[in-house]
This record gives C-alpha cells, structure tokens and sequence, in this order.
C-alpha cells in the first residue's frame, strides 16, 4: 500500500510565472500532507524566494532541451515511487492526493502505470467545469473507470487514437511500472500526448479518477496557448496518431481534433 510519504509532487517551473505561488499553496493545503519540490532549467531570485517562502527545495536541470527533458529531471529527483508533475500555473483540489491514494491503492502495487484525475478549467477568474472539449475528454475516458478495460493495450490505444483526453498536471506515475526518464524527448508541446501513447503499449493500467479535482488554467501565455498559436501541436499530433491509424484516418482525426483543442488557445 502506497502512503503519502511515497509521494511527491514535482511543481515545474518556468521563468517567472505570476500564478506558481497560488499553485505552490493549492499543493500545500492536502488534506494528506505531502512530499513537494520543485524542478527547473531556469534558476532565478524569483523562483528562489518563491522556494523560500514555501519552504521547499529547488533543484535546477543544468542540461535543458525541451519539456520532456525537464520533465524526466525533476520525476527522477523525486525519491519518492509516485510522482505527480504539477504544472506551475494550475490549482489542485485539497482531496487530490487523498483519491489518488485511494484509487491507486485498490490495484495491486504494479498494475498500475498511472492514475490521473478529471479537471475543470480557469478562465479570466472563473471556474468552467463543463464545456464541449471537456465532455468529449469526459466521454473518452470514461472507459477507464473499469477494471475491466483500464489495463487493457487495445482501450488505451483507441482511446488515445481520438486525441489526447489526460490533462498532465492530474496524471501520477508509479515508478515501479514506468521505470527512469519516462517522458518523450522529441516533441516540443505533444510529448505529454506522445508518452501516453507509449505507456499505452506497455502492460499496466490507466487508471481513470472521474472528479474535478485539478484546475487547468487557460490564458494568453500559457505554454499550451502559444504553441497551438503556433500551429505546433497539430503537425506534432498528427505524427502521433499515424503511428495509431492509416495515415488518412490519421489525418481525418486530427484535423477534428485539432478545431476542438482550439478552445485551449486565446
């Protein structure tokens, strides 16, 4: 069984975002107390006495690259066997750990690849729990509320054939199953997406906690807007689905897909 000393949220850091502290203290008030660091490959006084005044450790990539990278140093400088890499611009429920442990613990210790929970999004100030993109993910996911379908490589591979339904901030990883240095390395913004996809042909479940229980914030400087902005994500997924579909369907999907993530862009 999995306790919350085996756990550690890995808040990733970037520059000087004005919404980490908010992050920091959503993390901080668990009802389960919790492990914290935080991990970057831009050191700063600012991030400095942001660590200062939340009373948590820093520890710095001195070989940065692209997110995955990033990602990979601060999941292996966790010593914990859960780790939840929290984005440093979200919010999390005060139960997130406390049903995380729950789900993750009525699995075996090495059924599980990861858990991840539903979430809600932040726009301008407000709390948006359901919109057109968030019913669709909600729908998608929905399967992995079983145990009879959440280990399953076939469910996890047509899931993940529609898009990329995980919000990553509400994903935890069991070590145990996924081993070092999970995360893709060659994309820029689908190497959440393209990890899912590898973890999918991997023995192990996904295990699918259907309450709001993070808050994805959207706004005009998030990584997220600008790279759809940029058109970045639609080449990097269509390359993802095709090694899922034929390349027609492949291209049919993603240009669906594509119109939908667009409510993540402002």
């Amino acid at each position: 069984m999995y306790l919350a000393k085996d756990h550690t949220f890995v808040v990733c850091a970037y520059k000087e975002n004005p919404y980490i502290g908010d992050t920091i203290a959503s993390l901080q008030a668990q009802t389960i107390e919790t492990n914290i660091i935080l991990s970057t490959s831009t050191p700063s006084d600012y991030l400095r006495s942001v660590c200062e005044r939340f009373d948590i450790p820093m520890v710095v990539n001195p070989s940065p690259r692209l997110a995955g990278d990033d990602w990979n140093y601060g999941y292996d400088a966790a010593a914990t066997p859960l780790v939840t890499m929290a984005h440093q611009d979200d919010y999390y429920d005060p139960t997130f750990v406390e049903c995380m442990l729950e789900a993750v613990n009525s699995y075996g210790r090495d059924e599980v690849l990861i858990s991840f929970t539903d979430y809600f999004e932040m726009r301008d100030g407000k709390r948006v729990d359901s919109n057109a993109l968030l019913r669709i993910k909600r729908t998608m996911n929905a399967p992995l509320t079983s145990r009879l379908f959440n280990g399953s490589e076939f469910v996890k591979k047509r899931i993940l054939g529609f898009g990329d339904p995980i919000c990553c901030p509400a994903v935890t990883l069991v070590k145990a199953t996924l081993g070092p240095s999970p995360f893709d390395t060659t994309y820029k913004n689908s190497c959440d997406y393209k990890t899912w996809v590898d973890f999918a042909r991997m023995d192990g479940r996904f295990v699918y906690i259907p309450k709001h229980l993070v808050g994805h914030r959207i706004y005009a400087e998030s990584a997220t807007s600008l790279n759809l902005g940029e058109d970045i994500r639609k080449g990097e997924d269509l390359e993802i689905l095709s090694t899922l579909w034929p390349k027609p369907i492949a291209k049919l999907v993603n240009s669906v897909y594509a119109l939908s993530e667009k409510s993540n862009a402002l």
